[in-house]
């Protein structure tokens, strides 16, 4: 880390004090008087202390969410991005951004907790909680996109010892054992604490988030620990038992901007709108068609959601009807992308509605329509939009702004949890299970995206593995996916990803439109066809191997500039190990 920015975040906390939101929980009075002397003198002030860490740390990985995400996994077509051939370096400008909001979360997260602990106010515990959760799902993503990396304790300690220009990395499992313990801590402090406010973080998000980190940790050594395996089977189970939460019923309803604190929802990002720039959601900026809004601020049209991952949910424009997809038995797919025939009711609701075809030729609907279609996959994304001003006016009470608005994006819900559960119960030889727990869990998940699917005899790895692919994509998740998988078997996902259909579409403009006009869809190979010409990527370029179990992972390259400042970062540099438990604690 560079010494600017571990003294950006370890200072970062006067400043937090006065930013305001405007969920219920976030809601506060800016008071520009307070700081670390007198603000701390209620559970409410320690509590709106904490609120900032639900979204202005996070606010510059935004991008790189998608990007690794989704880019990367082969979900999202994103042009001549890096991110498409895996010709990514340290040097890219996302990347980068990525790596200081994870970092700034962790020296956000550390000066504060410290700050809270040394109060005396009653009933902090929930706060401290909520630091160390949030801390660690930072530490998460790290380990998952780079690897080895340092562990960065106490802020304040390092700047006065002076080390943070030869910090060293430290080994992948060790890293993962310091979020297990970090996460441990976290639900101590979160025990017992009775009706927490919705959308905060409570015992059970901290203990889904490290049932999570269980599944992940469990192929660290280069094969599947069944021991990991059990005991994220055993968190999971707890969360889905004795939790209280529910999913909802209408897979859909998850992204609309009312479902904001919906309980299936663990963790998620909790944006806002207010003076504070940073505190809000920009992605329908990156993801939205030129005018979804009114300012002006979306340029997403000229990406798309992959041909690939149309192929996963059984669609492939040039050889199915529209049928095909309007009466699409997985609801999952409206409410991933856009496809011709399709329309939304909640978003542009004072224009009756969203139609995606509509959007695209009719100016007297859309005063920005091009009349062209802009996505060269023919598919454009639906998670993660809220729509205009009326669509945001109407279910929070409050307008957006060029380039902020208030949608929660969620990173940790529910279905994760019964996901992990089922593939944590397959074990170390990852079998099919016939267990009644495991089919359950499983088709919880299933029954809800597929109303007239029919529960299953047996749950296999592979029905896991793409039920993760469709129930979680656009959602920052599938590469991470791709990555625990590499930790003991990382030629199945090379193969996976090299045989992906990643290019785009060609000559579908034609055929939308004279669906629109005419409602005729006729398929002429010389006029639509799909890239044959771009070659697959060089997967294996992101492969890191461990000298230790000999097994290549996936792993992206560190940032340049902190390499620079460090060269002890360089992705070249193994990591040392470190006995967590007998270095740190909280």
């Amino acid at each position: 880390m560079k010494l600017t920015n571990i003294k950006y975040t370890a200072a970062a906390v006067v400043t937090a004090l006065t930013m305001s939101a405007c969920e219920d929980f976030l809601d506060r009075p800016t008071e520009d008087s307070y700081n670390t002397e007198n603000f701390y003198a209620t559970t409410d002030q320690c509590l709106s202390s904490v609120n900032y860490l639900y979204n202005s740390p996070w606010y510059d990985f935004q991008r790189g969410f998608i990007k690794v995400g989704e880019v990367l996994s082969g979900n999202y077509y994103w042009g001549s991005s890096p991110y498409m051939n895996f010709s990514v370096n340290g040097s890219d400008q996302d990347l980068v951004n990525m790596s200081y909001s994870l970092w700034a979360v962790i020296g956000h997260a550390t000066t504060l907790y410290n700050t809270l602990a040394a109060t005396s106010v009653a009933n902090k515990n929930q706060c401290l909680g909520e630091c160390l959760t949030w801390k660690a799902m930072a530490y998460f993503y790290l380990v998952r996109s780079f690897g080895d990396v340092p562990i960065i304790h106490d802020n304040s300690a390092l700047l006065a010892s002076g080390d943070y220009n030869s910090l060293p990395k430290v080994k992948r499992a060790d890293v993962y054992e310091y979020i297990v313990m970090t996460l441990e801590q976290a639900m101590e402090d979160l025990k017992g604490i009775s009706n927490p406010t919705a959308g905060r973080i409570d015992y059970y998000s901290a203990e889904a988030l490290l049932a999570k980190v269980y599944l992940t940790k469990a192929g660290v050594s280069g094969a599947l620990n069944g021991d990991d395996l059990a005991k994220a089977a055993q968190l999971a189970k707890d969360v889905i038992d004795n939790s209280g939460r529910t999913l909802l019923e209408n897979y859909g309803d998850v992204w609309k901007l009312t479902s904001n604190l919906a309980s299936e929802s663990l963790i998620a990002w909790r944006w806002t709108v207010g003076s504070q720039w940073t505190s809000q959601n920009t992605l329908q900026s990156d993801l939205a068609q030129e005018g979804m809004d009114e300012f002006g601020d979306c340029w997403g049209g000229w990406n798309g959601l992959s041909v690939d991952l149309q192929q996963a949910f059984g669609i492939n424009l040039l050889e199915n009807q529209p049928d095909a997809w309007i009466n699409h038995i997985d609801t999952r797919l409206k409410a991933t992308m856009m496809l011709p025939g399709f329309k939304w009711d909640y978003l542009w609701q004072d224009h009756g509605g969203l139609d995606f075809l509509r959007f695209l030729y009719d100016d007297t609907y859309n005063s920005a329509a091009t009349g062209t279609l802009q996505a060269p996959t023919g598919a454009n994304c639906v998670k993660h939009l809220y729509g205009n001003t009326a669509d945001h006016v109407a279910a929070l009470n409050i307008a957006p702004a060029r380039m902020s608005y208030a949608l929660a994006t969620h990173i940790l819900r529910l279905s994760d949890v019964y996901l992990i559960y089922a593939e944590a119960m397959l074990g170390a030889g990852r079998s099919a299970s016939s267990n009644s727990d495991v089919i359950d869990a499983f088709y919880a998940v299933r029954h809800r995206a597929v109303p007239s699917s029919t529960r299953p005899a047996s749950v296999s790895w592979d029905d896991i593995w793409k039920e993760r692919r469709l129930e979680f994509a656009m959602e920052g998740d599938r590469w991470y996916d791709y990555v625990r998988v590499s930790y003991y078997d990382s030629q199945y996902c090379v193969n996976e990803l090299t045989n992906q259909k990643r290019n785009a579409y060609w000559g579908l403009n034609d055929l939308y439109k004279e669906y629109y006009t005419s409602g005729t869809w006729s398929i002429d190979t010389s006029k639509q066809g799909y890239d044959n010409s771009t070659a697959a990527p060089n997967v294996n370029v992101m492969l890191r191997t461990d000298s230790e179990t000999g097994k290549s992972y996936f792993a992206l390259p560190m940032c340049a500039e902190d390499v620079l400042y460090n060269p002890n970062l360089g992705s070249n540099v193994e990591g040392e190990h470190v006995d967590v438990r007998n270095t740190y604690s909280y």
